[in-house]
């Protein structure tokens, strides 16, 4: 078996066509789910924001290129964490936040802004810490990875959706409304049979590398998700925006990072196996995190019920 930065996973230009559908409907399912007063109210909370966003597109990256330094790992399997890290929230964040009994209002504020953003910082984010990586850098210069390149298609498939959905929520918000309850679960369906299909398809590279995988995802995912946290206990956010702020900084977008994958670096295979499974094992980790607050939450209430 091939070294895991020499291995490429098999994916066909439909099946890139149908990711790149994919996730453009898991973006217009955020769009959906955004009002224009949610940008209203983001600037009312500054402060709040800029700290979300300070913290999900310079701290993850830099603390993702540290921990790939830590464990030494290959250059696909380093590129493909800095990558997942440089990605925006989706949705999930404020479905999670919900569940935990969270500021879902601060969710989705921040989960709008981080998208539009993204398209600017994403690219510029994945050329600075892959260019400084020791061995991750050698891979960019093969792929002569061009920002302005990524920027495009990053704006494609998170702006054209964001302002699409948008406008449907300004003119026909009923519409909206049943849409979001219908496109976002068929979205996250459809990622999940195309990692599922993509991983059936290359089986004996998943199970032979996916070790190497394992333990990084679990490490990253795990790192994420307390740097959201310590950030909300750091700036003494209220208990409910807290639990906003872990996710949103904590909860990333890996399917737009595995678009990226097959789209810039030829399905390297250390950064695929990284962002399929970090889509897997991120709703895996966040649904318990989300569990225990909501069960904390629930049994804190009926203390002061009976109280």
């Amino acid at each position: 078996m091939n070294d895991v930065d020499a291995i490429s996973i098999a994916f066909d230009e439909a099946s890139l066509t149908t990711l790149r559908i994919v996730i453009g409907a898991i973006l217009f399912g955020v769009a959906l789910d955004t009002r224009l007063e949610d940008f209203a109210r983001a600037l009312r909370r500054p402060g709040t924001i800029a700290i979300g966003v300070a913290a999900q597109f310079v701290l993850l990256p830099a603390i993702t290129f540290v921990l790939t330094l830590v464990l030494d790992l290959r250059a696909s399997l380093a590129l493909g964490l800095i990558l997942v890290a440089c990605c925006p929230p989706g949705n999930v964040s404020n479905i999670l936040t919900h569940r935990a009994r969270g500021d879902v209002a601060l969710s989705v504020s921040m989960t709008a802004v981080s998208n539009v953003l993204s398209i600017f910082l994403m690219p510029l984010n994945m050329a600075f810490w892959g260019s400084l990586h020791p061995t991750g850098r050698a891979v960019l210069r093969d792929i002569e990875l061009d920002p302005l390149d990524m920027l495009l298609e990053v704006g494609l498939v998170i702006g054209v959706p964001f302002v699409l959905g948008l406008t449907i929520v300004h003119f026909w918000p009923r519409v909206a409304e049943v849409g979001k309850r219908v496109v976002s679960p068929l979205a996250f369906l459809g990622l999940t049979a195309i990692i599922v299909v993509g991983i059936t398809n290359n089986w004996d590279i998943f199970i032979h590398y996916i070790g190497l995988v394992v333990v990084a995802v679990f490490l990253h995912d795990a790192l994420a998700l307390a740097l959201g946290y310590g950030i909300g206990r750091a700036t003494r956010l209220p208990e409910d925006s807290t639990k906003a702020m872990t996710f949103e900084v904590g909860i990333r977008n890996a399917g737009l990072g595995l678009l990226l994958v097959f789209t810039y670096f030829g399905g390297l295979g250390g950064m695929a196996l990284v962002a399929a499974w970090w889509g897997i094992w991120d709703i895996i980790a966040g649904l318990a995190v989300a569990t225990v607050w909501r069960r904390r939450t629930a049994a804190r209430a009926r203390v002061e019920v009976a109280a």
